[in-house]
Parts: C-alpha cells; sequence; structure tokens
C-alpha cells in the first residue's frame, strides 16, 4: 500500500459539489481522496463514483469509496473504508478481492485490535474531536486518547498504517503527529478553502 500521508474526505451538498471540491483537493496536491457520499440512491452513488474515478485516473490519485462495497467493485476504486457499523472487513475482501486497500474505523483500542484481525490494510482512529460531518459521532479521543491507544498498539508489535480523523484542523496536524500516527485525514478545512494548494502544502510540511 502506498504512503497514506494526507487524506481528503468529501464533503458538498450535492454529488457535484462533492466532485468540484475533490477535484479541486487533487488539483491541489492531495494524493488520498475519500468519496463520502450519504442519503443518494445507487445510481446517483455509481455515477458519481465514476466521475470521481476518472478525477483520480487524471492526477494519479488513489480512490477510497466510504462504505459502499457494490460501488468501490464497480468502479474499480483503489479501495473502501468501512465505518464500526458497515460490512465486516472479511467479507468486503471476499467481494474485492487482495488488490483492493481496505480501511476501517475504530475508537478504541478493542476496535484496532479486530482490525488487525480481520486484515485491513490501514485504521481510521477517531474522532481526534467533535465533528459535524458526522450524525453518530464515537467518543471523542483528543491527544491523550491517540497516545494511549497508539502505545497500546506499539507494545502489542501492531504495525497498522493508523490515519487521525475527525474535526481535524492544520493546527492540530504535528501533536497528532507526535502520537505516532501514519497520516492524517481531513474534510472541512480541505473544503472551500481560498488557496488549497498552499494549505496542503502548509499540512503536508508539518507532516514530514
Amino acid at each position: 500500500m502506498k504512503e497514506v500521508g494526507l487524506q481528503y474526505i468529501s464533503q458538498g451538498k450535492t454529488p457535484q459539489e462533492h466532485l468540484d471540491n475533490i477535484k479541486n483537493a487533487c488539483k491541489a496536491g492531495c494524493k488520498w481522496i475519500q468519496l463520502r457520499l450519504k442519503e443518494v440512491d445507487m445510481a446517483t452513488y455509481l455515477n458519481t463514483a465514476l466521475q470521481c474515478r476518472n478525477i483520480c485516473d487524471q492526477y494519479d490519485v488513489i480512490m477510497i469509496i466510504n462504505d459502499n462495497v457494490s460501488v468501490a467493485k464497480a468502479v474499480l476504486a483503489d479501495g473502501i473504508h468501512l465505518g464500526l457499523s458497515d460490512m465486516n472487513p472479511r467479507g468486503a475482501r471476499k467481494i474485492l478481492g487482495d488488490n483492493f486497500i481496505i480501511g476501517g474505523t475504530a475508537n478504541t483500542i478493542e476496535n484496532c485490535l479486530q482490525h488487525s484481525k480481520d486484515g485491513v490494510d490501514y485504521i481510521g482512529l477517531g474522532p481526534y474531536k467533535h465533528t459535524i460531518t458526522k450524525k453518530k459521532l464515537s467518543p471523542v479521543l483528543g491527544i491523550d486518547g491517540y497516545t494511549s491507544i497508539l502505545t497500546k498498539l506499539k507494545n502489542q508489535n501492531l504495525e497498522l498504517p493508523i490515519i487521525a480523523i475527525g474535526g481535524i484542523i492544520e493546527k492540530d496536524v504535528a501533536a497528532l503527529m507526535q502520537t505516532g500516527v501514519s497520516g492524517i485525514a481531513i474534510s472541512g478545512e480541505l473544503t472551500n478553502q481560498v488557496n488549497l494548494k498552499k494549505k496542503i502544502e502548509s499540512i503536508k510540511n508539518i507532516m514530514v
């Protein structure tokens, strides 16, 4: 799996806004995109995902689909991200095969250990703090939560890439990287940003 680094989780009031924001993030240098559509019908999700695939191909960007395994398979996405209440990663692996990246959301050390057993390629650990982009929010972790969980994982010699998620902005990145996470997923901070290229370069420099 390629370096995870900075991941943009799409936002928008309409599927077209998601696509516009994804294209802007790709143009500005983001190399991981997660298409996160909620409450749309299957045809709309499929059509939007196909357009997203074209954008990501144009900019040589990794494309992850949120939740929907059948859409991920149909559009030949690079991977799928599964929430705690979504399909089990083992089931997704049977459908998608070994070449797909499979990520899973985690909020506790127990979630992380289970994901490891289920064969995920990376873990999205969070939320770091409160975020309005998610309706059913797990308990907020904060820096102390990340430090505790990552220390326990290290003690158990578990070396899965851990991506910090949930309400993260640029000023949070340095402290999060010091906890030992492999990457950062950002949504709101990279949506409707006036100088997105400068913002992404600044965040990437902090992550080095």
